[in-house]
């Protein structure tokens, strides 16, 4: 997946809320905005390194998106809008296969219930497989950790994928690590016990339970391999 636009160089100063940030770029104190609602507080450390992207968007309130953060050897991506953008491509250039190789029909954004999930896949005009797709940043020791702040939404997700597979519908969770030294994925059960007890159901209810790390630059992300999903 391409990152299109140019990206600057800047150092992380302090989160000012969920969507924004103190950045020094060129010695200069500014605000960027931050596309991710979640905690981030293993990557936002005062003096990281973190690479914005200028908006295309003239009118916005803030000129830049700080949308990567540089730790040890690696790049990591924090947007929160690329893990389902990113499933789409892979998913239609056969890059997931030989899990969704049997669909021949996607469609983003599909209702079900009063839950909205990424993805739709299916063989005519029905939905046939319902698939939420979720980013993670957090890793620690190789293992990748989600969610890194509570999420009732994505709990509710979670119970309403199990519903969707007793109705008779396919259904799955696909989690995009969005760095590449996750090789494990685990549900965090220390900062959201509620969503880990659903993802361990909704496994037992035969939802699939994907992971993925990706190889991440500045200008592509693509998906690099499935890791172990640990329950």
């Amino acid at each position: 997946m391409k990152i299109e636009g140019e990206k600057i160089e800047a150092i992380f100063v302090k989160r000012l809320n969920r969507f924004e940030a103190q950045v020094l770029l060129n010695q200069k104190e500014i605000t960027a905005h931050v596309p991710n609602s979640g905690r981030l507080k293993e990557l936002l450390i005062p003096g990281a390194e973190v690479i914005l992207l200028e908006s295309k968007n003239k009118n916005r309130k803030h000129k830049y998106d700080l949308v990567f953060v540089k730790k040890d050897l690696y790049l990591i991506s924090v947007d929160s809008s690329i893990p389902s953008k990113l499933a789409v491509e892979e998913i239609k250039r056969g890059a997931l296969a030989p899990f969704f190789k049997e669909y021949k029909n996607l469609k983003t954004e599909v209702k079900f219930k009063d839950s909205r999930f990424d993805i739709g896949l299916g063989n005519s005009e029905r939905i046939d497989y319902y698939l939420e797709v979720k980013g993670v940043t957090l890793v620690k020791n190789a293992v990748a950790f989600f969610p890194d702040a509570p999420t009732v939404r994505g709990t509710k997700h979670l119970k309403h994928l199990i519903e969707a597979k007793k109705e008779g519908y396919a259904a799955g969770v696909l989690f995009i690590v969005q760095r590449e030294d996750a090789v494990i994925f685990c549900p965090n059960w220390e900062t959201d016990k509620a969503f880990s007890e659903e993802l361990t159901r909704a496994r037992n209810a035969g939802v699939d339970i994907f992971a993925f790390n990706c190889e991440v630059g500045v200008d592509d992300i693509k998906i690099k391999g499935k890791i172990k999903v640990l329950l």
